[in-house]
């Protein structure tokens, strides 16, 4: 008597398959997350240089590359470039500006050509990633200030934070069943 072989269902490929599609999907969605910041400021590129410890020896750090962001307080449009003034802040593990975070000096944020200054608005915050170029010196209302100037390779403008709603008090939530001015209120929810 001779035995053929039976055949063995397939059930487990389908399977398979699909959790190499989930896999595959969840990885490109993860990183889709991060896509709008450049690789180079999500990572600390360069040297931990801040702007006060190039303010005092210039010379020493001419040529290196730095990952600075703050907050944005005037844009210079010149000829040929143009200059973002920041006030500098710590950066949080994504390269983003604390804008709550004390000022850690001044620097220029130098970009070729033209950039609009509607497009960088006052109080926004901007990480950029750079070579560090000869200082210059501006007024800083009469006092002559020595900015540190960055000569941009890369940069991210942070998106506006959304602002915390604020309710009056005793309003909890916006949900009309919350709080002693919605429809569900009743003696169970306190004094009135």
């Amino acid at each position: 008597m001779s035995s053929t072989p039976t055949a063995k269902p397939r059930r487990a490929e389908p399977a398979r398959r699909f959790g190499a599609t989930l896999a595959l999907g969840l990885s490109l969605g993860l990183a889709g997350c991060a896509s709008g910041v450049p690789e180079a400021l999500r990572h600390g590129t360069g040297v931990s240089t801040t702007p006060v410890e190039v303010q005092r020896a210039p010379q020493a750090h001419l040529g290196e590359r730095v990952r600075w962001g703050g907050t944005i307080l005037a844009v210079h449009n010149h000829p040929r470039n143009t200059t973002i003034e920041l006030l500098a802040r710590a950066l949080d593990s994504s390269g983003e500006p604390d804008p709550e975070a004390p000022g850690e000096g001044r620097f220029l944020a130098e970009f070729p050509g033209f950039v609009d200054p509607a497009d960088y608005p006052e109080e926004r915050t901007l990480t950029v990633v750079g070579i560090l170029l000869p200082t210059r010196t501006r007024a800083v209302g009469d006092y002559p200030y020595r900015y540190p100037v960055v000569a941009v390779e890369h940069s991210h403008l942070w998106p506006e934070p959304v602002p915390a709603p604020r309710y009056p008090p005793g309003v909890y939530a916006p949900y009309p069943w919350y709080g002693p001015y919605g429809p569900w209120r009743g003696p169970w929810y306190g004094p009135w």
